[in-house]
């Protein structure tokens, strides 16, 4: 069962645009040297930091029809019904919401780093915070879109929650030495798992 429903939330990502995140995350990179100049320099130093402000609002842009769809119709319902329990149906919402932006996203980092001239270090730095930060970042997009759906409005509402958690991902993932990636992978985990259990406190709470 797992296993379908992890086919299931992939195949939706992908039919309804796994393209845009990545689309808005190349965009970024591309606009940034129009905004601060072509210095390769000052593009080298803020480069890491602009890709993670980049990967967050990016996970964010699904989110309105990551939970509340599935809601609205009665699928988590027939879901509980059948045996799957709350924690199961989270998991396999916070993967399949990965799967749809993560690698993506990953590949996505070498022409963007190229746009900022932050090749070589810089690349390889980026590649590895965001191969570890990008599942939480999913997890905390589908737990915020489960507190949020059926509000109105729940779009603004969820950057509102989301962006103040994901601060120290974002700190240790743009953060320099092996002691940074320690703090994002611990910090990751916590997400994770904390994530995991929200989300389906949250489903049970809808379901009433």
């Amino acid at each position: 069962m797992m296993r379908l429903l992890l086919l299931r939330e992939a195949r939706r990502a992908w039919r309804a645009g796994a393209w845009l995140p990545i689309a808005f995350f190349l965009l970024v990179a591309a606009l940034i040297p129009f905004g601060v100049g072509p210095d390769p320099r000052v593009l080298e130093r803020i480069g890491v930091g602009v890709m993670w402000v980049a990967a967050v609002l990016a996970a964010l842009l699904p989110i309105e029809r990551l939970v509340e769809p599935d809601l609205a119709d009665g699928t988590i319902d027939q879901l509980v019904l059948r045996g799957v329990s709350e924690e199961w149906i989270a998991a396999s919402k916070i993967l399949g919401h990965w799967l749809g932006f993560g690698p993506m996203l990953l590949f996505a980092t070498f022409p963007a780093t190229i746009l900022l001239g932050s090749e070589g270090a810089g690349l390889e730095r980026l590649l590895v915070g965001l191969a570890i930060g990008t599942p939480a970042l999913a997890a905390l997009s589908v737990a915020v879109a489960a507190l949020t759906a059926g509000l109105s409005r729940a779009g603004a509402l969820a950057g509102l929650l989301l962006l103040p958690v994901a601060i120290p991902l974002l700190i240790f993932g743009a953060g320099e030495g092996p002691s940074a990636l320690k703090f994002e992978a611990a910090t990751a985990l916590a997400l994770l798992v904390g994530s995991l259990f929200v989300t389906a406190a949250a489903l049970r709470a809808a379901r009433r």
